[in-house]
């Protein structure tokens, strides 16, 4: 189903792009990820977000208004080098990294959260469907936070 109304698709557009910047960080966490058990995470967390923003996608209303799968925000741009430099700085500490990608899913919880809280003129179907990747991205946090309170 397509949505007319500007505001959705402006709401669907920064939940796409926060798709993408956690796409990426959790991409390049999988790849500098030395234990396998944050390697296989990372990756279901990656896919996770790419499978979100194809979603999310399908309920453009304006498809000039779909972000290109490159477009991040800035804000994940200088998220993805400041956790670069914190792998780089700490030997690739797990209890380090996994901060990282919790401070991730906060922005990315924070981000569902704005829109949710200010939801008029978003169709009912497509609210469902952001609350239930919502709902995921918080088992994920959980489940970031969890192991790194383990670390």
């Amino acid at each position: 189903m397509r949505t007319t109304t500007e505001k959705c698709d402006k709401a669907l557009r920064e939940l796409i792009i926060i798709n993408h910047d956690r796409f990426e960080g959790y991409q390049k966490a999988s790849e500098e990820a030395k234990d396998g058990d944050l390697k296989i995470i990372f990756s279901k967390f990656s896919t996770q977000s790419r499978g979100y923003a194809n979603q999310l996608k399908d309920f453009m209303g304006d498809w000039d208004q779909v972000p290109e799968e490159d477009k991040t925000k800035i804000s994940g741009k200088l998220y993805r080098v400041w956790m670069d430099m914190k792998a780089a700085l700490s030997g690739n500490n797990r209890k380090s990294v996994l901060n990282s990608c919790e401070f991730g899913e906060d922005v990315a919880k924070k981000t569902y959260d704005d829109i949710l809280n200010d939801a008029e003129d978003i169709p009912a179907d497509v609210l469902a469907i952001i609350r239930r990747q919502r709902a995921e991205i918080q088992e994920g946090h959980d489940m970031i936070k969890a192991m790194r309170d383990r670390a």
